[in-house]
């Protein structure tokens, strides 16, 4: 198959590009202003495409002849999400779209993450459900993009399949090296009131996405997640303690508000990243649990780190 993945400079997308270089496929990445890592960019087996999601003509070169997209890219770090994240999450995924209907693709698979359905617990988990409603702006306009895929396929021979995604862990995954960086220096601070996770080890999620793409039937809503939902504070502290560190400080709620406030008002003033938003801690303070049961009998039967106690040693 010729599989285009977007995002493919960033974190998972350029993983998910080394994984399948180790198939058959064809692989086409889409890469915008980031430049893809050396290994990539040199690789004979790799095709380049510079485009802008925004500017849907740049897309027909690299969707031609495509059989499967893969749609990883985003916009996350940048102050003011109520006016980008429509664009980016909603607009990307209908300029893709466009591209995909006039150049005969057959399957879409969209990256997602079951925060979308809102606040889950281990009592009442993510499903596929669609009519959600939540004040972060970044799982509102998510679900707007779930929506929207479903919608547009519908009646045409494009397949949508949505990969609700828990967090993703491994070696080299910049949410854990930046835990690593800040614990070490005792930098690191986590809101007090228990939030719930679920986890998915970066092999697991690999190989996960090649299953959709893969598959003949996979077709809709799936979550990919591992066995044991944890706590952030619990997933924390495992850490601290695999990476020999003391656990990250307890703060009240209001500081990280706070601290996110000032983060967005410094972005917005010197027109740089924000790496933490308003938005980012609402998020982060918002509980989701997953049902996996249909990707294990549809995908994954079997995740090779079913627990963070396993894929802990891949860090």
């Amino acid at each position: 198959m010729r599989i285009l993945i977007t995002g493919a400079a960033g974190n998972l997308g350029s993983r998910l590009a080394r994984h399948l270089l180790g198939t058959d496929h064809q692989v086409r990445l889409l890469v915008h202003k980031t430049e893809l890592p050396p290994d990539l960019a040199s690789s004979p087996r790799v095709r380049a495409y510079r485009a802008d999601l925004a500017n849907p003509e740049t897309l027909q070169p690299a969707c031609a002849d495509a059989d499967c997209i893969v749609h990883l890219a985003g916009v996350l770090f940048a102050p003011r999400p109520e006016e980008f994240l429509p664009r980016t999450n909603i607009g990307f995924v209908q300029s893709l779209l466009n591209a995909a209907r006039q150049s005969a693709v057959r399957k879409f698979i969209l990256v997602s993450f079951p925060h979308v359905e809102g606040e889950t617990t281990p009592e009442h988990p993510a499903t596929d459900r669609l009519n959600s409603s939540t004040d972060v702006v970044h799982f509102r306009t998510r679900l707007g993009a779930e929506r929207l895929l479903l919608d547009q396929c519908e009646g045409t021979s494009i397949t949508p399949v949505i990969l609700r995604a828990g967090i993703v862990y491994g070696q080299g995954i910049k949410l854990v090296e930046a835990a690593r960086r800040l614990l070490r220096y005792r930098l690191l601070a986590i809101w007090q009131k228990p939030t719930w996770i679920h986890l998915v080890a970066l092999p697991d999620f690999l190989t996960a996405v090649l299953a959709a793409i893969e598959s003949e039937s996979a077709k809709g809503i799936y979550n990919v997640c591992d066995d044991k939902p944890t706590t952030v504070q619990e997933f924390l502290d495992q850490l601290a303690g695999h990476f020999g560190c003391r656990k990250p400080w307890r703060l009240p709620e209001w500081m990280f508000y706070a601290a996110g406030a000032s983060c967005e008002t410094v972005a917005l003033l010197f027109k740089t990243a924000a790496p933490l938003t308003r938005d980012i801690v609402r998020a982060g303070m918002t509980s989701a649990v997953a049902d996996g049961s249909r990707m294990k009998r549809e995908l994954l039967p079997r995740l090779a780190y079913p627990t963070l106690a396993e894929g802990i040693k891949l860090l």
